[in-house]
């Protein structure tokens, strides 16, 4: 049984649950239906919903500062990879259409380097700017952390904010404790446009 989440809460990930290693941590969203296509809406959401919200995933590996050392340790759709195999994307989605995770990072506890303490996940809706869109067109966003070796859900957090002209999300966090590891569902709004001005807080 997931533990779920509120926003600001934070839960024990491996105490307890020693052999706890690969991890997938599945991010998910859908694209609030729009009515008609045309009036009021349409005119607001650019069409009446006709383009759709590619929203993007990516983890920041931090070290014990709170900091992005370099742009390898920012895991994303050009990036899938992190150097020491610790972090995998298994690539993007363009509309977050139909149900369950729209994208998935496979992470290996046993394999993040020593000096990385937390990884950040968040998500940014690409091109925002241009295509005049924002998190209150999106709906039904969570994230959640499944055992791999199991398939077993061990956390899940939906994000129930009104997002409303916030263009990125800082959705939540895996961060060392002592010699164990804990999850903590962050659920913030930004206004960056896209996902190179996010990192820059944190470099």
């Amino acid at each position: 049984m997931a533990i779920s989440l509120q926003k600001g809460q934070k839960v024990d990930l491996t105490k307890g649950n020693a052999g706890l290693s690969k991890i997938m941590v599945g991010l998910g969203w859908d694209p609030v239906p729009t009515k008609g296509g045309g009036g009021l809406l349409g005119s607001l959401f650019g069409g009446g919903g006709s383009s759709n919200i590619d929203c993007d995933a990516s983890v920041f590996m931090l070290n014990e500062n709170d900091k992005i050392k370099s742009n390898q340790n920012i895991i994303y759709f050009g990036n899938l990879k992190s150097n020491d195999g610790s972090v995998t994307h298994t690539g993007d989605n363009l509309t977050g259409a139909g149900d369950g995770d729209d994208e998935q990072i496979m992470v290996d506890l046993h394999k993040i380097p020593a000096n990385i303490q937390k990884l950040v996940f968040v998500v940014n809706i690409y091109d925002a700017v241009k295509r005049k869109q924002h998190f209150g067109m999106i709906q039904n966003a969570f994230i959640r952390v499944v055992d791999s070796a199991n398939g077993q859900e061990l956390i899940h957090y939906n994000l129930t904010d009104n997002y409303s002209g916030q263009t990125s999300l800082i959705v939540g966090e895996i961060y060392r404790h002592g010699q164990d590891w804990k999850f903590a569902a962050v659920g913030n709004g930004t206004q960056d446009p896209g996902l190179r001005e996010l990192a820059r807080r944190y470099q």
